[in-house]
């Protein structure tokens, strides 16, 4: 039976040195001067969090919950780590690479960032990531008003699922075990068992 999530859980600290916090525009601009060429970071609360050196159970799972929702949603509806846009008070210095995200229309590779309100789901596949996950990204989705937002918590073999924000915090956190199913809002006659995303082939 699906279980609601009630521990806390502690943003990661800062670094304790002193350190530069970054803007969307900072970066974009290094990135275009050839700054970060062959290394890949995302921006989140001014910090480069580094995406470099995924474990192979990460990089499958990804694959095979992208391939669900491809099933589901079609090809251009799914967008797999790629930057997208957040509530207009946290974008400056913001700019979050879910693993997966669902858009409402079909889109082949827009000229802009998706919008908060082009999101109907947001997935992330988190094993070292998890309290970032479960924190500062959780935040920043809430306050963007994604309206489902899943963490794959690869350690627990779990899929935590974040619903109802208001006020800028998920009101409904819900664990999903491995043996248990989860339908996205956007489309509930469609069950994802949570094991399948750790098995050899995707189950539909």
């Amino acid at each position: 039976m699906p279980t609601a999530v009630l521990e806390p859980v502690a943003p990661p600290p800062l670094e304790s040195v002193p350190h530069k916090k970054w803007t969307r525009a900072e970066i974009q601009d290094l990135t275009c001067k050839g700054f970060f060429a062959g290394e890949h970071y995302e921006l989140i609360d001014g910090e480069l969090i580094n995406k470099m050196g995924k474990f192979e159970t990460h990089v499958n799972a990804v694959l095979l919950i992208q391939q669900w929702l491809v099933a589901i949603f079609g090809f251009l509806r799914v967008r797999k780590e790629e930057p997208i846009r957040v509530a207009a008070d946290d974008d400056k210095d913001n700019e979050p690479e879910p693993d997966l995200v669902v858009l409402r229309e079909p889109s082949p590779q827009m000229a802009r960032r998706p919008q908060p309100k082009d999101i109907l789901l947001a997935i992330e596949v988190a094993d070292s990531t998890l309290r970032l996950d479960r924190t500062r990204k959780a935040e920043l989705y809430a306050r963007a008003d994604i309206p489902d937002y899943w963490i794959l918590d690869l350690q627990n073999r779990r899929m935590i699922v974040h619903r109802d924000p208001i006020g800028g915090k998920y009101t409904s956190i819900i664990a999903y075990a491995e043996h248990e199913s989860v339908s996205p809002l956007a489309a509930p006659q469609s069950e994802f068992r949570v094991g399948a995303a750790f098995a050899p082939t995707a189950e539909r």
